[in-house]
């Protein structure tokens, strides 16, 4: 059936920099300019948590495949794993020297990938919390960087106009694609891992395949696109745009399916 707004949420007290849903489904994770994480039950009538410690701006939420933490990456250079419970216990690690612009856990939850803008994107082991090693051929801001689903490759997008595919296990980067139109804001893979879709600043979703490095689909929007997801089905992408709209696009025909509205 057609989507249709279930509810929202209210509590932070500014800008909403990122959400995410438990595995789940029962709770949703956000960071805002606010510097706090909160925690929504999707259970009507049930408190939030609002989880404090960054010293700055969250700007990125993701939860742990099992769903037992949340990571969140901060304007204040550091990231933290949260236990999403009542009393939101949280370690800290010193990840960059710069802004904190995305985190994402693999996932067999055992690693974390960050991207910042000092230029780098850094890999971690999530028990131990330890530093295993930096990617840093990218000569700008690093806006966002995903693991591939099977673990092996790692895609991150840059203020330098290029995304680059990464080998997890050699370090090098396989290929870069390079974006003329504007920058990206946001990258993902295709649940198949066969492809990546591209969120871009001249309006555009872009899906890439990354064995044949071709483009497979564009899409002209009319406003910057800030953030992209697909569906588990791996058929359908939903995109976040500055024009206040969500839109789902129909991968399989190629076309927009709904623009939702409901942000003011």
């Amino acid at each position: 059936e057609d989507p249709s707004l279930e509810r929202h949420f209210k509590g932070h007290r500014d800008a909403i920099t990122s959400v995410d849903f438990s595995l789940n489904k029962k709770q949703l994770a956000s960071g805002s300019m606010d510097s706090c994480v909160m925690i929504w039950s999707m259970k009507p009538q049930t408190r939030a948590y609002r989880f404090v410690g960054h010293k700055d701006a969250v700007m990125c939420i993701q939860f742990s495949p099992s769903g037992h933490l949340v990571a969140s990456g901060s304007r204040d250079k550091t990231v933290r794993l949260w236990i999403p419970s009542v009393k939101g216990d949280s370690t800290v690690f010193k990840a960059h020297t710069a802004t904190v612009r995305s985190v994402h856990f693999s996932s067999d939850g055992q690693s974390l990938v960050t991207a910042s803008d000092d230029k780098t994107v850094k890999v971690w082991t999530v028990h131990r919390q330890k530093f295993l090693f930096s990617l840093s051929q990218h000569i700008n801001w690093v806006r966002c960087a995903r693991f591939s689903p099977d673990g092996r490759l790692i895609v991150s997008a840059s203020d330098d106009k290029t995304v680059k595919l990464w080998d997890k296990t050699s370090r090098e980067c396989i290929h870069s694609f390079c974006e003329h139109g504007g920058f990206v804001n946001h990258v993902d893979f295709h649940p198949s891992g066969t492809c990546i879709a591209v969120a871009g600043t001249d309006n555009t979703v872009k899906v890439w395949d990354v064995r044949m490095n071709r483009l497979l689909q564009h899409y002209q929007g009319n406003a910057v696109v800030n953030s992209l997801s697909f569906h588990p089905s791996g058929n359908y992408l939903v995109t976040a745009s500055n024009d206040s709209t969500l839109k789902i696009l129909d991968l399989l025909e190629g076309r927009l399916l709904y623009t939702l509205h409901g942000h003011q």
